[in-house]
């Protein structure tokens, strides 16, 4: 054998050797379960009677905003900071999560490295990353009845409510489903549950791409079974991308909706629902129907409307993108009892760190998209005239603000689709949590509510 035979040889050994040695995601979890479910109950034992804040009138009628009720494992969302995962701010995770290429920091991160990393709190390796892509590759599969289902449905239908229909319809694969009603101890439901999760994940991107091409191409989808593809790239050749760019674009995308804690419509609704031990493709559908809510998933379709309702008045007015008349039209918009659409969160007080990172994808890659320039100059100015108009408590971009211009960039124009994208992504992160409150054995979530009159009596002699 020559030396470069030779050399290749000693190459592929070292990768098996390490392949051999890493341990697999549901080995990993398997050792985690004992010592997370002590740590749980000494957390009870210890605080379990202490308090965490009263509950306010204003917060019991208002949507329960920063009421801490809820248990949540996988991320945690500051109001100064922007979000976590599992500790790590969105930067840090660009320079640690494996990427495309292999090497941290040499592209954007792999979603279903932030998958590992959700699951167990740890950055996985290169080779446990790419073994979890095969395993993605390998469950995604459909039953065989989801495909035909979604070609027949109305043209009219919304991308989102097929989604769920076609989610719920997978549910026949749930292990889950097939081990309780065989009497499985439920010590053991976090094996059958972390099956369900691995395989919803794994056949959203086949379901979202037939949604798309049979709702707004011509129905065809071709599949690129490449061993050195990822999760986001088949993605995208379903879709009908074949970019390089795009693919970061995608993997950007789907790592950054992953999760924002607990509270918010989708995860809380998936924790729900799966609190009654639905599983994970019921749990999951229930949180695509919240998701699919103009106040929450469909936020950045209404940006982008607004975006190019205001590029085509300023292009028939033969008025230039500045400071100045950005400005003028946002007082427009206010003044008409309207709001800016992307502009403020319920729970940030900051930039969202979301936002920027895709405001740093688009200098890279598009800094000369008229539609990026627009984005840009009302960053420049809108913080500064809602803070003037002081109606919200939050004056700065959020996730949403962004998120559909560089979609727009790379021809993906429809835009009623786009909450998809986010309903694929937002499975990793809300499912990791029904994971865990399978493995922590948590209960059924039962709120306690209170009418007008309980209210007005509790506080008669107080």
């Amino acid at each position: 054998m020559n030396t470069a035979g030779k050399s290749f040889l000693r190459k592929v050994n070292g990768i098996a050797r390490r392949s051999f040695s890493a341990k697999s995601l549901k080995e990993t979890l398997r050792d985690q379960i004992p010592a997370k479910q002590e740590a749980l109950k000494k957390l009870k034992a210890e605080y379990g009677s202490k308090s965490l804040g009263e509950v306010t009138v204003d917060q019991c009628i208002g949507g329960g905003r920063d009421v801490k009720c809820m248990y949540y494992e996988t991320s945690l969302l500051d109001a100064q900071e922007g979000i976590r995962f599992r500790g790590y701010s969105i930067p840090e995770l660009q320079q640690k999560l494996p990427t495309f290429k292999g090497p941290a920091g040499d592209g954007e991160p792999l979603p279903e490295a932030l998958l590992w990393l959700l699951l167990t709190a740890e950055i996985p390796t290169v080779e446990q990353t790419r073994a979890l892509t095969a395993e993605l590759n390998a469950r995604a599969k459909l039953p065989a009845h989801v495909e035909p289902l979604i070609r027949n449905f109305p043209k009219g239908m919304h991308p989102m409510t097929q989604f769920s229909i076609a989610l719920s319809a997978c549910q026949t694969d749930s292990q889950f489903a097939k081990a309780y009603s065989a009497g499985v101890h439920k010590s053991k439901y976090w094996e059958t549950t972390l099956e369900d999760v691995l395989d919803v994940v794994a056949k959203m991107p086949e379901i979202a791409a037939l949604i798309y091409r049979c709702t707004f191409k011509d129905g065809v989808v071709a599949k690129d079974t490449s061993a050195d593809l990822d999760y986001s790239g088949r993605f995208c050749r379903m879709l009908g991308y074949d970019q390089p760019d795009f693919d970061e674009l995608m993997r950007l995308y789907l790592t950054i909706h992953t999760d924002h804690e607990g509270g918010n419509a989708s995860a809380h609704t998936t924790h729900l629902v799966g609190s009654t031990l639905s599983d994970p493709y019921l749990a999951y559908s229930a949180g695509l129907n919240a998701l699919a809510g103009p106040l929450h998933g469909l936020a950045n379709q209404e940006v982008l409307s607004w975006i190019i309702a205001l590029n085509d008045k300023f292009t028939a007015e033969g008025k230039a993108v500045n400071n100045e008349t950005i400005t003028q039209f946002a007082w427009e918009t206010l003044n008409s009892g309207k709001v800016i659409p992307g502009y403020g969160h319920a729970v940030l007080r900051k930039t969202d760190p979301r936002y920027t990172c895709q405001r740093e994808f688009a200098l890279k890659y598009m800094p000369d998209d008229p539609l990026f320039k627009i984005v840009s100059t009302i960053y420049e100015v809108m913080p500064g005239i809602l803070t003037e108009h002081g109606k919200t408590k939050n004056p700065y971009p959020n996730v949403d603000s962004h998120s559909g211009v560089l979609l727009w960039h790379y021809g993906f124009k429809d835009y009623s689709y786009y909450t998809v994208l986010f309903g694929v992504s937002r499975g990793m992160g809300a499912l990791s949590q029904v994971f865990w409150d399978r493995a922590l054995g948590m209960p059924l979530e039962r709120p306690k509510s209170v009418t007008a009159e309980y209210i007005k009596e509790y506080f008669k002699d107080k």
